[in-house]
């Protein structure tokens, strides 16, 4: 409820009889830092200040040191803007007046932080003066002076003497807004205000004392105050009032005086002459006596009127915790508007403000607070919605404010629509607005209450569009991964994105959004949204996209998709087991797909390794075959291609490492015939973004036991050179390498690693008496540039020959393909002894390539060798053949126009065949 407006016009006549600047009033803030008068002065003593008390002090460059020496030379209407948050030792005494509407101020730069007084303040013998925003660490004094103003202050005062004192014959002083701990208003003083200020009293002293000090008024203050009286009265005081105020009453042990404690205390030879009403007083009901008038205590406001015609509209509320600024306080809208004294606004500035949802009880209707608090909305939020959010340029759309107000007052709005124009301001809850041009706009409003507080919505996009039909247009992305960090969004190496939403022409809201990717999948959803697919395989997809609009328009676009592996670096890794099917009993078979969970992202404890892995090195094991077989590993989610990867003899043991796309996290992997078990281990990855280069090399040897060093013994470790040496960097970080056992005295397995003092339970080749058996592995880089050899038992000569590193420096990306076989010369006959067979089908722009080669029917021992088309044969070995075995092994060679030849040796003629896992380029 409003109060009537001739209380309102009164109040305001009470404030300029009192002589409050208006704009100081309403704010209760300093002025910007940046109005700075021709007059206006700077004090600054902080760090960096570079301040001078010799100097002019005024701007920012030639600030005072201190307060003493700016007040001795400001002129009447300037102001002394004192830094904030810095501090003063001295005393500080101000004798220079101002003149009638030219006051001289002192103020602190800001309002967050008040700057620091330590041993006091006087104003002697000064007028027209305002002091703002300090702290003071000893009393206030106000002495022969007239029409000061003391506003936000924080004065504390101490054992001996009270935060502030007005005397010796003052006029016109008010404290407003400040924090005072104990006050004494005596010695003549007339006209003292002190209004909307937080008082305290000192321990077994009075909080406020008013003593020969006619025309005090003692408005909106909230006393807080243990043992004597919170406000004492007395002498000759004639004309002095108290009204609006909260006195809260505590005991305290360290009290002196077992008396009751006392919110009002009137001496009889000041009662005929002060005036108290509106006055809410709390405390503990026991030790309580709310006013002492004239010498009589009495216990009740009722009694208290009754005896002495004051306090008529006086409050006393027993649950001291329920009053001050809280919702539902009896303090609200229960004042005297019109009361001597009265500010327009309260301790923090805010305005007088009428809760709607409470009766106004103070005078004529009045709706002011007791105390210095004035109770305000609680403006917490503010929603918005804008509709249509997306339409036509030359489209009127509506937007609609919702504000989270306490009181549901009257608010003001401040409607963004985000293109530049004006904000429309209005009372009203929704605002309409035309669009001219087309774009995306981030439309906004802002709330503000009576009492100044705002809040903002959050931004709503509204799109604003060209005039026209519906017509789909997408573009096709293939995201790669941006990290190797196994916690990072794993990027599955054939996921594609369809996005719609930059290209569409769409006038109107898109409602639903269809697409089919070619493959078989297709998704919906409301809405114009872009929407993935993860592919099974490489290949050719048409990709189809139908959208919907609101006003039932419908459009299609198709597009002709390539999808395929990235090119990728190499992330070498210690070697780990991810698969033993003698522990797991859970062996391979030809009559179903064995499915092995590659360690991508958590999913193998102890090893979490990148979720977005394209494809992963391994090491296929396969032992105890129930008879002659073959092991094909491939992606999982594809189909089984017509390649193999480990050739065994039933009751045999061979290895092979293979290069596999990864598929859903996982390969696949099944026998031709018959069963076995399996044995792999994990040995490194590719991923895009990740990882190292690959440079391959014509086959180079690196070690051959059976000319340096003698054989490998059973138990016993050799120490090899492999960076550093051979055209290999000393910074390289793995070497790949062809490993070939000969001469062994036993069954027994070979292990290539990079930390001697680290042997994985792995292995990388299985080597058997009179057989030569090869295998290629990617072992990490050790110290000093090494890897070191072991075998379990026996004794047998190793063979090193190094066909390529992988390194900061080095040249080619690894690109993998669903395993494909470039050439079988069962078809066209078998490679003669000392021949060479050239197999094409690579892309043109390779380095290098990872092959497959197997060899077969084989009648005498030998071997074959892989390298560049054109380039010259080394003399090394890619794998060894066996009569009457087939051999495969996983070859990294050089790749020259798309083409590589393999080089028969002398010992008998061979089948070939090449398999494609994938090739190294530059791109």
């Amino acid at each position: 409820m409003r109060t009537p407006r001739t209380a309102v016009l009164l109040t305001a006549g009470l404030v300029t009889l009192l002589g409050l600047p208006a704009a100081a009033a309403a704010t209760g803030t300093a002025a910007p830092a940046t109005a700075v008068g021709p007059a206006d002065l700077r004090v600054n003593n902080g760090p960096g200040g570079n301040c001078s008390d010799e100097r002019a002090g005024r701007g920012i460059s030639v600030p005072f040191c201190s307060i003493t020496a700016a007040a001795m030379v400001v002129e009447p209407g300037g102001t002394v803007w004192i830094e904030q948050n810095t501090s003063y030792p001295d005393e500080v005494t101000i004798d220079r007046s101002g003149e009638p509407g030219k006051p001289i101020t002192f103020a602190v730069r800001g309002s967050t932080f008040r700057s620091y007084l330590a041993k006091g303040l006087t104003v002697d013998g000064a007028s027209h003066v305002v002091i703002r925003g300090l702290q003071v660490g000893g009393s206030t004094k106000v002495v022969r002076s007239g029409d000061i103003e003391l506003d936000r202050l924080n004065t504390k005062g101490d054992a001996d003497r009270e935060g502030l004192v007005v005397g010796e014959g003052s006029t016109n002083v008010r404290a407003t807004r400040s924090d005072l701990t104990g006050v004494r208003i005596d010695g003549g003083a007339r006209g003292t205000v002190l209004g909307r200020n937080s008082v305290s009293g000192l321990i077994n002293k009075t909080a406020v004392t008013v003593a020969d000090a006619p025309g005090t008024a003692v408005t909106n203050n909230t006393f807080v105050t243990t043992c004597e009286a919170a406000l004492a009265v007395g002498g000759a005081s004639a004309g002095s009032s108290v009204h609006n105020n909260v006195f809260f009453t505590w005991d305290n042990p360290r009290c002196t005086s077992p008396a009751p404690r006392t919110g009002i205390q009137v001496a009889a030879d000041a009662a005929a002459g002060v005036r108290a009403d509106y006055n809410l007083i709390t405390g503990p009901v026991v030790k309580m006596a709310p006013y002492t008038w004239a010498g009589t205590a009495y216990p009740t406001p009722a009694a208290f009127t009754a005896a002495t015609g004051q306090g008529a509209h006086d409050l006393l509320a027993p649950n001291f915790e329920a009053v001050g600024p809280k919702d539902r306080s009896p303090t609200i809208d229960s004042g005297d508007p019109t009361a001597p004294g009265v500010l327009p606004t309260d301790y923090y500035g805010k305005p007088t403000a009428d809760d709607p949802r409470v009766a106004n009880t103070g005078k004529d209707g009045g709706y002011i607070d007791r105390g210095a608090y004035e109770t305000q909305d609680v403006l917490s939020g503010v929603g918005l919605s804008v509709t249509p959010s997306w339409a036509p340029t030359g489209t009127k759309v509506k937007a609609t404010a919702v504000p989270d107000s306490l009181w549901h007052s009257e608010l003001t709005y401040h409607y963004d629509f985000g293109d530049g124009t004006d904000p429309v301001v209005t009372t009203k809850t929704t605002a309409e607005h035309v669009y001219a041009k087309p774009g995306d706009h981030m439309a906004r409003v802002k709330a503000v209450n009576p009492a100044g507080a705002s809040v903002y919505s959050s931004q709503i996009p509204v799109k604003a569009t060209q005039a026209g039909v519906l017509t789909t247009d997408f573009t096709v992305d293939q995201p790669l991964p941006t990290e190797v960090d196994p916690g990072a969004r794993p990027v599955s190496p054939l996921t594609v994105v369809v996005d719609p939403e930059q290209l569409t022409a769409a006038p109107w809201p898109v409602v639903r959004t269809w697409v089919e990717f070619g493959d078989g999948n297709a998704t919906v959803t409301d809405g114009l949204h872009s929407l993935d697919n993860v592919y099974r395989t490489p290949g050719t997809y048409t990709v189809k996209v139908t959208l919907e609009d609101s006003k039932g328009a419908k459009s299609t676009a198709t597009r002709t998709v390539k999808v395929g592996y990235a090119p990728s670096g190499y992330v070498a890794t210690e070697p780990f087991r991810i698969k033993d099917s003698r522990t797991d009993g859970k062996p391979v078979t030809s009559a179903r797909m064995l499915d092995v969970t590659l360690p991508a992202g958590h999913r193998v404890s102890d090893h979490p390794l990148s979720g977005s892995m394209a494809s992963a090195v391994v090491n296929v094991t396969v032992t105890g075959a129930t008879e002659d077989t073959h092991l094909t590993v491939w992606p999982s989610g594809q189909q089984r291609p017509a390649t193999s990867n480990v050739n065994v003899r039933a009751g045999g043991t061979s290895s092979n490492t293979v290069t596999v796309p990864v598929g859903g996290g996982s390969l696949q992997a099944q026998l031709n015939s018959g069963k076995a078990e399996l044995i792999i281990d994990f040995v490194g990855y590719y991923q895009p973004n990740a990882g190292d280069r690959f440079s391959p090399l014509a086959a180079t040897r690196v070690l051959d036991t059976r000319t340096t060093g003698g054989a490998l013994g059973g138990g016993k470790t050799r120490t090899v050179k492999v960076a550093g040496v051979n055209g290999i960097p000393a910074d390289a970080t793995a070497v790949a390498l062809n490993l070939t056992g000969t001469g062994a005295k036993e069954q027994a397995h070979v292990i290539a690693y990079p930390d001697p003092a680290k042997r994985p339970a792995t292995s990388n080749l299985n080597v058997e008496p009179g057989k030569d058996k090869s295998n290629q592995a990617i072992v990490p880089v050790g110290p000093n540039g090494t890897i070191t050899l072991f075998t379990n038992t026996g004794s047998t000569h190793v063979i090193l020959d190094a066909v390529g590193y992988y390194g900061k420096d080095g040249k080619a990306l690894f690109t993998p393909v669903v395993p494909k076989r470039l050439a079988d010369t069962r078809t066209t006959g078998k490679v003669a002894p000392g021949a060479t067979t050239t197999v094409s089908g690579i892309p043109g722009n390779a380095l290098g390539a990872v092959l497959n080669i197997t060899a077969t029917d084989t009648t005498a021992p030998g071997f074959l060798t892989a390298y560049a088309f054109g380039g010259t044969l080394p003399a090394a070995s890619s794998l060894n053949t066996l009569p009457g075995r087939t051999v495969p092994n996983h070859v990294t060679t050089p790749v020259a126009n798309g083409k590589v030849n393999i080089f028969n040796s002398y010992g008998g003629p061979n089948h070939v065949i090449t398999d494609l896992l994938g090739y190294f380029t530059t791109g």
